[in-house]
């Protein structure tokens, strides 16, 4: 891609509209809003030199208030942040709807890469193209929509984004007036945590008004381009589903919550189906066939609202098969296209629309059956005291059938109402509504087989467990034992027994967050490409098929990034036959947020699959070579790592110089911040996204990079940098790693901080952070024989800067609140303070896109 193309199509699409549209949006009719649209550049003009000179944001605030805008009485000062701060907050949805608008446009210059078109090409030239068609027949992608604490933006704004992307594409100025002025008078947060079951409405909108379109019109591409007449269609994207059923550390999750969700999942896809069918109905006027599809709708219907839940999948595609006959033979298949299209829908969707996974933690699995042990008299030890072989004989000799009320506990009585009850899901929604239990901080064999034995106490038999039973390995330790834990079990007849009545298919959940957390970057990535490999090997060596999940977030923190690259990159060491990942909060709305989107980024992964599994290519290939090198970066930035970690500061910098302890505060999910009820901070409960996102909003970003740096320093005084420079340009893998990291440091920016150097408590810890920022980023740059971060990344390096310039003045009023917060000499002064930082999360967030 040309640079001067890229930087001028994005100045013209996205930067020039945005001002144009900015300008409407700093003259609408409400209170102090010209004065805002003025005294908000001359803040960022201020912030931008002052920092510079290395003054506080306290200095920078005060200059603004006194200079600029004039304001002497302490309550105007205060209202007068506010007002920018919410004035900010709309102009980053201002700019994410103008470069949403010009989405299309922006990926024309990179979208031949991971087209299928390209795929074909590529396939045609090497003479396997019946191979990538063969291939699209068994490959899967499935795409996990969570409901983890990452989406600062209500409901109410998403709608507004959505209807202002529209509006922009058509340059209606008129309505764009109007959203604008909808947009000053709506409210960016929530006044209370939203429960579960709103999470996952809130998800289910972008089911059915984005996904259903999106993977039709992909599936439809799909099948008209190496499906012969007729072959039996085989959905290539299936979707999966996490709010109302992941409980792991979220209380407010219930048995009940789960069956209302898997409710709201089969009603979603049946109106869906009616309202596909009315359009079908309008082309299909013929006799015969209308009063068919009338009777076909009329089931639909019923289903849609609650009056019934009978109707399969199996009835509705026998219906369809009905219609067609007829349609066949007595009406020249005058537009059978649209109806077999919507059979192929049905055949992708079902009843469940999207397979919700139940999640748990193995440490409440194990508080489960010490309860059980204590309460059924199966011994006078404690369950988690025993040897191995007592704790066989107890999960799967004791011959006990277990009943919610022997228990006080409520979570032991929900994990018994929810086991007990995905019996009858599955019953009225289809096996695939509900068929994966995954365990979080699985460690030992016990963490899985603790699953399979509560649902024998609750009275299933062993042919019975029609579930999908998966261990989640996150951490640095348990992704050292995930290869001898997974081995063990093959080998228990009992397991491989269950495994024979799954098709011999074991899905392995590897957690980026918490590895990366726990580990560092390098580590964390380096451990998890390592552990797949021994995980594929060992799968294959016992005649079972691996498929991993990956546990993926928005930053490269957390494992997301560049993840076309990721998947492309993965090799023939790994098992590939399928592509699972998670998607959260910000990434649904802003890289899955339209039909378009959706179906660009769903079709990148597809063709970074396929061609993983058809093209032979060098860049894939680690020599032993490469991986001693790899080793070693790893061993050393985790080393560095830990030194932070262990670092006397560490902690309380965290909690007194971050934003970590105000995520909870900002109503954002359902799931509590921290996993235990701890009186003070502790590194183990606290959970990856407040972790990441804290340093995110810092523009600190430390699990993006920390590390790396001193590995490569630690290479290059061995005379490795030539080494490492030759395994960038050659190695997809290396290079997506480092590219990652750069994405991550491109948005730091420590002259925000920078005040800290004078702080007689934290100045040594903030020198560590910035030290090992400025000797990474000089590195990567070295390593990459690049002059700037991101240089071959035009597009994406040009929406950051846009970005940064945007939110630096909410950053500096963030940093601001923090000193203010410790100064504060009354609990009244410290609330306001307090409420304002929590107040700047949102647009902060927002802006950033991908960095929680």
């Amino acid at each position: 891609m040309n640079k001067n193309i890229a930087e001028n199509t994005f100045r013209q699409e996205v930067e020039n509209k945005y001002i144009v549209y900015n300008s409407l949006f700093s003259n609408l009719p409400y209170d102090d809003m010209g004065k805002l649209g003025s005294l908000t550049p001359m803040l960022y003009d201020l912030s931008s030199k002052e920092l510079k000179k290395a003054k506080s944001p306290k200095e920078i605030i005060d200059i603004f208030l006194s200079r600029f805008a004039h304001v002497k009485k302490e309550e105007d000062k205060l209202n007068l942040l506010f007002k920018i701060i919410q004035f900010i907050e709309r102009e980053v949805v201002l700019f994410d709807s103008v470069e949403d608008a010009s989405f299309d446009d922006l990926t024309i210059l990179t979208h031949q890469k991971g087209s299928l078109e390209n795929l074909y090409q590529v396939a045609q030239q090497q003479k396997k193209l019946e191979n990538v068609y063969e291939e699209l027949k068994t490959f899967k992608v499935r795409v996990v929509f969570t409901a983890h604490p990452t989406q600062f933006y209500p409901n109410t704004v998403l709608r507004i984004i959505a209807d202002l992307t529209e509006s922009i594409q058509k340059n209606d100025i008129a309505q764009i007036n109007d959203l604008l002025q909808q947009l000053g008078k709506t409210p960016f947060i929530n006044k209370t945590k939203p429960t579960p079951l709103e999470e996952a409405s809130s998800i289910m909108h972008y089911l059915r008004y984005v996904y259903y379109d999106a993977i039709g019109q992909l599936h439809e591409k799909l099948f008209s381009e190496h499906y012969k007449t007729g072959e039996e269609f085989i959905p290539v994207i299936e979707l999966g589903f996490w709010p109302g059923g992941d409980r792991d550390g979220n209380p407010f999750v219930t048995a009940e919550i789960t069956k209302k969700v898997t409710e709201e999942l089969r009603v979603n896809i049946m109106k869906c189906y009616y309202n596909d069918l009315k359009k079908i109905s309008r082309r299909l006027t013929f006799r015969g066939v209308y009063e068919k599809l009338g009777e076909l709708s009329a089931l639909i219907y019923e289903n849609s609202f609650g009056v019934k839940s009978d109707l399969t999948t199996e009835t509705i595609l026998q219906k369809i098969a009905e219609i067609r006959k007829i349609l066949t033979e007595k009406h020249d298949k005058i537009f059978l296209n649209e109806l077999d299209r919507f059979a192929r829908q049905v055949k992708t969707f079902r009843r469940h629309f999207a397979s919700l996974d139940i999640r748990q933690d193995s440490g409440v699995h194990n508080l489960i059956m010490n309860a059980i042990v204590k309460r059924y008299n199966l011994s006078d030890r404690p369950y988690d005291t025993m040897d191995t072989e007592d704790k066989f004989y107890v999960l799967f000799q004791s011959n006990i059938l277990i009943r919610e009320e022997d228990f006080e506990e409520e979570i032991i009585k929900d994990t018994i109402r929810n086991i007990k009850q995905l019996r009858k899901i599955q019953k009225d929604n289809g096996e695939q509504a509900i068929h994966r239990y995954i365990i979080s901080n699985s460690t030992t064999i016990f963490s899985v087989l603790e699953v399979l034995a509560l649902f024998e106490f609750c009275g299933y038999k062993r042919g019975e467990i029609n579930l999908d039973i998966i261990p989640l390995f996150e951490t640095v330790e348990g992704l050292d034992n995930a290869e001898k834990v997974m081995e063990q079990l093959y080998n228990l007849p009992l397991y491989r027994n269950h495994l024979i009545r799954r098709n011999r298919k074991q899905t392995i959940m590897l957690g980026f967050s918490d590895g990366t957390k726990d580990g560092g970057y390098v580590k964390a990535n380096w451990g998890i490409f390592k552990a797949k490999e021994k995980l594929t090997e060992i799968s294959k060596k016992n005649n079972i098929e691996v498929l991993f999940f990956d546990g993926r977030g928005g930053p490269p923190a957390r494992g997301g990034g560049k993840t076309r690259q990721f998947y492309a990159s993965q090799g023939p060491t790994i098992a590939s036959n399928q592509i699972q990942l998670t998607i959260q909060g910000q990434t649904i709305s802003s890289s899955y947020g339209s039909v378009n989107q959706a179906k660009y980024n769903f079709e990148q992964l597809i063709t970074a699959g396929i061609s993983n599994r058809v093209f032979e290519n060098k860049k894939l290939i680690l020599t032993e070579k490469d991986r001693i090198l790899l080793d070693e970066l790893s061993q050393v930035s985790y080393q560095k790592y830990q030194k932070l970690k262990d670092h006397p500061q560490f902690i309380s910098y965290l909690e007194e110089r971050t934003t970590v302890k105000y995520y909870g505060k900002a109503n954002i999910g359902s799931r509590p911040s921290k996993r235990e009820k701890s009186a003070g901070l502790q590194f183990k409960d606290l959970r990856a996204i407040p972790f990441v996102g804290s340093w995110s909003q810092s523009k600190q970003n430390v699990p993006g990079y920390f590390g790396f740096g001193s590995a490569i320093q630690q290479l290059k005084k061995e005379g490795k940098m030539e080494d490492l420079q030759e395994l960038y340009q050659r190695s997809l893998y290396f290079k997506t790693l480092v590219q990652n990291s750069m994405m991550s440091m491109i948005k730091c920016n420590f002259q925000l901080t920078s005040y800290m150097k004078e702080n007689d408590k934290f100045s040594d810890f903030w020198n560590v952070l910035n030290d090992e920022y400025i000797l990474t980023c000089n590195l990567l740059l070295e390593v990459a024989q690049q002059k700037v971060l991101m240089e071959k990344e035009e597009i994406n390096r040009l929406s950051v800067l846009c970005r940064e310039k945007i939110m630096l003045p909410l950053l500096v009023i963030q940093q601001f609140s923090l000193q203010k917060i410790h100064e504060s000499e009354t609990d009244e002064e410290r609330l306001i303070y307090e409420k304002m930082l929590v107040r700047t999360l949102f647009g902060i967030i927002n802006a950033s896109r991908n960095s929680a």
